[in-house]
Parts: structure tokens; sequence; C-alpha cells
């Protein structure tokens, strides 16, 4: 799955323009190296979002195509 849609649908970015200027800015990283939004994702990728002055680290645990709003959490685990 690409990484944008990936960040929409597990809900750490909330849409997925969003996501895709958070890559192209270069404040998205996939296992330590700077990704694009076409980056493809894969259980036990870390990924690594820089909002302003936080970092969130996240480790890839599941891949689903949509997802609810409640089942969202179980796709990623906080590290």
């Amino acid at each position: 799955m690409r990484l944008d849609k990936f960040l929409k649908v597990s809900r750490l970015i909330k849409r997925r323009t969003v996501a895709n200027e958070a890559c192209d800015a270069g404040r998205v990283t996939v296992n330590g190296s700077v990704a694009k939004a076409s980056v493809k994702v894969k259980p036990g990728d870390i990924i690594e979002i820089r909002f302003g002055m936080k970092t969130v680290k996240v480790e890839v645990l599941d891949i689903q195509e949509t997802t609810k709003k409640e089942e969202a959490k179980d796709l990623f685990k906080y590290l």
C-alpha cells in the first residue's frame, strides 16, 4: 500500500492530500530514509512523522484498504 494512503487509513494524518504534502516536504521517513508518498509500506516498517516540534514514530502492524475509526489504531503501534 502507498505511504500516503496508509497514513490516511490508519488515521495518523486526516487527509491524503495532507499526507502527500508532508511527504513532499520531507517530514516523513520510512525505515530511516526520507520517503515519497508513493513508497510501498508493509508490516514491520518503521514510519516517523515530524509535526512541527513533535515527532511520532510508529511500526506498521497490518495493512488494510479501509478500516473503521475504532479499528484504525490496530494497524500500527507507537514506539
